[in-house]
């Protein structure tokens, strides 16, 4: 169990929210970023002031910008700055992890040009408790994953991997193979880390077979 986890009563109501199209962050989870744009930067800053929490959300590339930038998703996850540091050059670099869903309940006023929002969590309280092994089918995560790796020309250190447990192993392959954004979307909506586990062992197949997109609807068909 993680000490730093917040509880439900401490989690913000309003967000700050950074929209990046291809990174996906997932509950326990840990996104690098390497932070140089002024207003992230005081986004990250202020998040540091404050709490150490902001969100990651993904444009939404099949919808026309707005007036504030990216048309967002309206699913996302709220991450903690879990560790921070800063280069001679003026960039921040940082790592998220993963705490819970939430849904965009509205967007609010903009903060020293970083967008906000109000987040509902109502949703997701199941986020905030521990993954049990048995919900992942790990093996066939794992035979899914070493045509997929072939095809890709990716090298990896399986016995690294084989060590994963399969709630670990689901979560990282989800947030680092280069899915595209709606299939980064419906891996982030799944409703449980068994579906999330059966959506990433389809995607992995597919793309093992020069299809790397899901059906419509999300799921594996």
């Amino acid at each position: 169990m993680d000490p730093f986890q917040p509880g439900p009563e401490q989690l913000p109501a309003e967000i700050a929210i950074f929209p990046l199209s291809g990174a996906l962050l997932l509950p326990g989870g840990k996104l690098p970023l390497n932070i140089f744009e002024p207003r992230y930067m005081a986004m990250t800053l202020d998040s540091l002031a404050s709490g150490r929490m902001f969100g990651m959300i993904q444009g939404d590339p099949s919808q026309p910008r707005g007036e504030r930038g990216s048309t967002i998703y309206q699913v996302g996850c709220l991450g903690r700055l879990s560790s921070f540091s800063e280069t001679e050059d003026g960039r921040l670099l940082i790592t998220l992890t993963g705490v819970t869903r939430f849904r965009v309940a509205e967007e609010i006023e903009m903060r020293r040009g970083y967008r906000r929002v109000r987040a509902d969590y109502s949703a997701y309280a199941d986020d905030l408790e521990p993954d049990a092994p048995e919900d992942v089918a790990r093996e066939a995560v794992l035979e899914a994953l070493r045509p997929y790796f072939t095809v890709k020309g990716i090298e990896a250190n399986w016995d690294a991997i084989e060590e994963m447990a399969g709630p670990a192993l689901v979560t990282t392959l989800a947030m680092v193979c280069p899915f595209g954004v709606p299939e980064k979307q419906a891996l982030l909506e799944a409703p449980t880390l068994r579906d999330r586990a059966e959506s990433l062992i389809a995607l992995l197949r597919m793309a093992a077979h020069g299809d790397g997109e899901l059906p419509p609807g999300g799921r594996p068909s």
